[in-house]
């Protein structure tokens, strides 16, 4: 009894509605665009392939694909982000980063996200390329190129 952290849209009124109204204050159209999802996280300006990551992830929350991230949307993604379980968390990952959703990921996807995660961290002491095919050495065990 009260051992277990309860989880946003499982709480009581109040917390729920602590929720919806620090959501109304970033966004007082009640949707989120992929503009101010960018605003919200602090990563405008980005070159094109970090870019396409960040849409990426926008267009894995936005469940419904309407181009926007509405409340109900929001909460599931704090829900995973925060406090999923580590196989919901990987499920989530390798949607993200099996980009052509044929249930692999190819080096070319690795290289993909390696790009952009480099380009929104700033960190450049080994190139995507080295990085990527460093990884995929290690985690091809059968050289099948996925």
């Amino acid at each position: 009894m009260g051992a277990q952290e309860s989880l946003p849209g499982d709480g009581s009124a109040p917390e729920m509605h602590h929720y919806y109204s620090k959501f109304m204050r970033e966004c007082p159209s009640g949707q989120l665009s992929l503009h101010e999802f960018k605003k919200l996280l602090g990563l405008q300006g980005l070159d094109p392939q970090g870019d396409l990551y960040i849409k990426r992830v926008f267009d894995i929350f936005d469940l419904n694909q309407d181009g926007f991230i509405d409340f109900l949307e929001f909460i599931a993604a704090i829900n995973l982000v925060i406090r999923g379980k580590i196989d919901q968390k990987l499920k989530w990952y390798f949607k993200l980063y099996d980009a052509d959703g044929n249930g692999c990921i190819d080096k070319k996807e690795l290289l993909s996200i390696f790009t952009a995660i480099q380009a929104i961290n700033g960190h450049t002491n080994m190139s995507a390329e080295e990085f990527t095919s460093m990884i995929f050495q290690k985690i091809d065990v059968n050289n099948d190129g996925k």
